[in-house]
């Protein structure tokens, strides 16, 4: 059995944050492979299905992301389920908007939701992470993770979601590799520009700025 956790804050304010992906990737992957209906238990919300041959739960815990792990712990205990057998799907900065990698144990690069898993459940739970970019400027954090994506960014988003619930057919045999080859193949990340070195003779002279001040 496998259990699925997304990674989100529960309320309709949230929905649509960057933050909010792993719950985006979870309902997607629900949907795609026909799940029951979700129903409450262990402080959020689960359903459960089938992918292939596998009995699989689908978990969006509902304390808010910074206790994400208590929902998760509980369930864990209930079924008796070894971190091995949980897949976090989760949003991460350090990857750009577009791409996603799937792996096994590792750090929490800052994140609370996986603080939070770590504490309850421990740190060898797969992790889905979720491209969404990082705003550049450590004091935008708070506010890109918290804000909706763009409106230019919905149509990757939505192929995204897509492809990382089509490719989820991979996960019941730990085929973490070719789910990443299967996401990029529907859905492939788009090319970073990379910007041009002004020519000598178009740069600006090195006191332009301070022409017409006083």
């Amino acid at each position: 059995m496998l259990l699925l956790v997304g990674l989100g804050n529960p309320g309709a304010e949230y929905a649509g944050h960057r933050h909010n992906v792993g719950f985006m990737a979870l309902d997607r992957i629900v949907e795609r492979f026909g799940f029951g209906p979700w129903r409450r238990k262990f402080q959020g919300q689960l359903a459960e299905g089938r992918i292939g041959t596998e009995k699989v739960l689908a978990l969006k815990p509902e304390t808010f992301m910074n206790e994400s792990g208590r929902a998760v712990g509980e369930a864990t205990r209930f079924y008796k389920l070894d971190p091995a057998d949980v897949v976090v799907f989760y949003d991460e900065l350090d990857l750009a908007f577009g791409r996603v990698r799937v792996k096994r144990g590792g750090g929490l690069a800052g994140h609370n939701g996986l603080r939070s898993m770590n504490r309850h459940v421990g740190p060898d739970f797969a992790r889905v992470r979720i491209g969404i970019n990082h705003p550049g400027d450590k004091s935008r954090v708070t506010r890109h993770v918290l804000g909706n994506f763009a409106k230019s960014e919905q149509a990757l988003l939505n192929d995204l979601l897509d492809a990382v619930a089509d490719a989820s057919s991979f996960l019941p045999d730990g085929e973490d590799g070719q789910m990443m080859t299967r996401i990029a193949h529907l859905c492939p990340p788009p090319k970073s520009e990379k910007k041009k070195k002004p020519k000598p003779q178009d740069k600006a002279p090195a006191d332009a700025s301070e022409k017409g001040t006083s």
